[in-house]
């Protein structure tokens, strides 16, 4: 096994013990400080990766790490009542941003000693490269998690967020609509369409790589 492919391993190996059970506990965290206790209830107020464990969507992830690239993969949703949330739309943007929010925040844990790595000059101890490689994929998987989840498309965080910045009556209108056909719309997203290739690629493209350049510094 190369070292590629086992620093790919690696990386998707901790992101499904750290940064799925992280993105679904401050769901449920947010929830249930704001008012919501279902997640509690159902045992998912807690940092223990088996029980945010979906089996298809972590096979997924550790498939595309064994073919040799890194793909995506989901954790199970956190289960959530808005009418128990205390504050209305608001309160239920708050606890869907939570979760993109953690994912930012790992990304940021994972670049710091990336930053001070690339911008010394002489290290007391010499770092292996896969060690860098683990952290760099640790990094570059968190924050696409953050963006692809903060797209405003049911079922992903985004489209609660969304929700809460339209106008009651026009959110009113168009959530059914949205929550029934999001499904097809996210798999517009991937299918490559014209040369600039996919939408989901394109919005990678336009918010990846400034937030990559500002976490490194580079």
């Amino acid at each position: 096994m190369n070292e590629e492919r086992l620093a790919s391993l690696i990386a998707v190996a901790i992101i499904l013990l750290v940064s799925f059970p992280v993105h679904e506990f401050s769901h449920a965290l947010a929830a249930y400080r704001l008012g919501d206790g279902t997640a509690k209830l159902f045992g998912r107020l807690t940092l223990n990766p088996i029980v945010h464990f979906d089996p298809i969507g972590g096979l997924m992830l550790i498939f595309s790490a064994l073919v040799g690239g890194i793909g995506f993969g989901w954790a199970k949703p956190t289960p959530v009542n808005p009418m128990n949330l205390r504050g209305g739309r608001e309160s239920e943007a708050i606890v869907a941003f939570a979760g993109p929010a953690s994912n930012l925040v790992l990304a940021t844990a994972a670049a710091l000693p990336l930053r001070f790595i690339i911008h010394s000059s002489t290290l007391a101890v010499e770092v292996p490269d896969v060690a860098i490689r683990v952290l760099y994929l640790f990094m570059l998987i968190n924050l696409a998690l953050a963006i692809f989840n903060l797209i405003p498309i049911p079922p992903l965080d985004g489209s609660k967020v969304l929700y809460s910045f339209l106008p009651p009556r026009v959110a009113w209108q168009w959530r059914p609509i949205l929550d029934q056909y999001g499904f097809f719309l996210l798999i517009l997203l991937i299918i490559p369409i014209g040369p600039g290739g996919a939408i989901l690629s394109q919005i990678f493209e336009v918010f990846l790589d400034p937030l990559q350049s500002l976490l490194l510094g580079i």
